[in-house]
């Protein structure tokens, strides 16, 4: 018999120490991060505003109410969208795409959504984006915590990335788009061209606007706006890690833009400001949102203060007055009234619907996995013969939420053959799991790890533990499975991260060998989660029950 929470009132004090009063959840109204909240309470902010992978944001404005989304590359659901009062606290209400093509039935990384721009037009919320295999999309909604229309091919062709559309004040609709050299050979161009007036097909060719040439090369993520007579561009340029921020304007739509660099790392450690939203407040405030790539943990999100000087926009701060910004650390929030405290959930106690904070990287199928009326989520074993969970596509993954934390997970792992296993990883390019893999009538626990996993490179294991099973279907008919009822636990800080396991959820065994260098997967950070997988198949699937995940501050097992 099937046993919820089997240590859970012998263990109920500890955790409440470990994690705090109230452990949260993606139900609770208004969750509080208790690694990172950039709220400091006494109206002032800490940047990032966002300190998890939230790339190439972009920001929309509703009265007082703010909406964010970001790019999501091959992972499902995709666009995120997250919603603010105060453009410093956010929380996740939705995602705009359920599914891509059927080519993302598998991991296909680094493709699919990429940069996005989100609008606010005659009463519908329109997000556009950029797929350089296939061409620019868009997708609406009336509701953007509900549903959203199916995706709609708006341009078709290679290499069109970072599209934003601008509806002007005679009603007709310009797209500004940035090229990837891996599709087209060139980049640094961005052109513009004019759709329907309802946003959804094209009515002019395209035309170059912006050249960035040597000066301003790799200048992409271009966003489209109006102001003063003038159109403006604001996009970045000099790529991810060492780049600035160009603002540039023209009396026409077409151009020429004169152009100017407005934001840089200046005197601070914050390399490569890049791509982001401007956002102009009911109470008459400017700010920047961009992001900062902090490799291992992605593209965290910065709010920058903003003003306009000679009738040009300075972000960040000033301080030798040339009319260029840089990042600010701390700084007075936006005005606003009634803006609740919150953060993006991470805990997650699989009472009802999947949090969503978690994502697959492929398109979800039902057979991976589904939630239980007991309160757990099943996770079904997928053949992966490879080992390389690189190409695992039912891997249930969320972003890395701090610079450092502990991440601990209470599971059941089912075994039906030798060869089935499950654990917690932490994911990119390269790739380290805690896995409990059923051989011999018993649960070997490993530390698996992968380097180059992208490249298709073998994974490594180490024996951490033999584990006897918690419970055995003994009088079972058919495909009898062993049961291990286990707690992990993943450390992170500086980058690196350590695992940890415990049978009684008191007594954590830190894994041996080094801490483990964490890398980014293709255009995302790197990732978190739950696996459950098998090297192949030889009678009936053994699952993963996910009972809760936390999250708590921490660096040490």
């Amino acid at each position: 018999m099937r046993i919820k929470r089997f240590t859970w009132l012998f263990l109920l004090p500890a955790l409440l120490c470990a994690c705090g009063e109230n452990p949260g959840g993606p139900d609770t109204p208004s969750y509080l991060s208790k690694v990172w909240s950039p709220d400091n309470g006494d109206g002032t902010y800490t940047n990032p505003v966002l300190h998890a992978d939230y790339s190439d944001p972009d920001v929309c404005v509703v009265g007082e109410d703010y909406y964010l989304t970001a790019s999501s590359f091959n992972c499902v659901p995709g666009l995120p969208v997250l919603h603010s009062r105060d453009l410093v606290n956010w929380e996740i209400i939705g995602h705009a795409l359920q599914r891509l093509p059927a080519e993302f039935d598998v991991p296909v990384h680094g493709g699919g959504v990429w940069a996005p721009s989100i609008r606010y037009h005659d009463g519908r919320f329109y997000i556009y984006w950029g797929d350089p295999d296939r061409g620019i999309f868009a997708v609406t909604a009336e509701d953007p915590a509900g549903r959203w229309s199916d995706a709609h091919c708006v341009v078709e062709g290679k290499g069109m990335i970072d599209p934003c559309p601008l509806w002007d004040e005679d009603g007709r609709c310009y797209l500004v788009n940035a090229w990837a050299n891996s599709r087209v050979g060139f980049n640094s161009i961005l052109t513009v061209r004019e759709l329907s007036e309802d946003g959804m097909a094209v009515k002019g060719d395209p035309r170059i606007v912006f050249d960035g040439g040597q000066d301003n090369h790799t200048a992409e993520g271009p966003k489209f706006y109006r102001k003063d007579g003038y159109y403006w561009i604001f996009c970045p340029a000099g790529g991810v890690k060492e780049g600035w921020q160009l603002a540039m304007r023209s009396s026409s739509v077409y151009g020429p833009y004169e152009a100017r660099t407005v934001l840089s790392q200046g005197s601070t450690d914050i390399h490569g400001p890049h791509q982001g939203a401007w956002v102009h407040t009911l109470r008459g405030e400017d700010w920047f949102l961009h992001f900062n790539d902090r490799y291992a943990y992605g593209r965290v999100v910065f709010l920058e203060p903003m003003e306009w000087k000679d009738a040009w926009p300075i972000m960040g701060e000033d301080p030798d007055g040339d009319g260029c910004g840089q990042p600010v650390l701390r700084h007075a929030k936006p005005l606003s009234d009634n803006a609740p405290v919150v953060n993006p959930a991470e805990d997650d106690e699989f009472s009802g619907a999947l949090g969503l904070q978690w994502q697959w990287p492929a398109n979800y199928d039902q057979s991976w996995g589904m939630p239980s009326a007991e309160g757990y989520y099943r996770l079904y074993n997928c053949d992966l013969p490879s080992g390389n969970l690189w190409d695992a596509p039912n891997l249930l993954l969320q972003k890395l939420p701090a610079g450092e934390f502990i991440a601990t997970a209470k599971m059941r792992i089912a075994a039906k053959c030798d060869g089935e296993y499950g654990g917690l990883a932490v994911m990119g390019r390269d790739w380290q799991a805690l896995l409990a893999e059923l051989g011999g009538g018993a649960f070997k626990l490993q530390l698996v790890s992968c380097t180059g996993a992208d490249k298709g490179n073998p994974p490594s294991k180490l024996c951490v533990a033999v584990l006897k099973p918690s419970a055995e279907d003994s009088d079972s008919d058919y495909s009898p499975a062993k049961y291990l009822d286990i707690f992990m636990r993943i450390a992170v800080s500086g980058g690196r991260c350590r695992f940890g396991w415990s049978l009684d959820g008191e007594h954590f065994e830190t894994a041996p060998g080094m801490p483990f260098t964490m890398k980014e997967g293709r255009w995302i950070g790197a990732k978190m989660g739950f696996v459950s997988e098998a090297e192949h198949r030889s009678g009936g699937k053994g699952w993963v029950d996910a009972d809760w995940f936390r999250v708590c501050p921490g660096t040490s097992l």
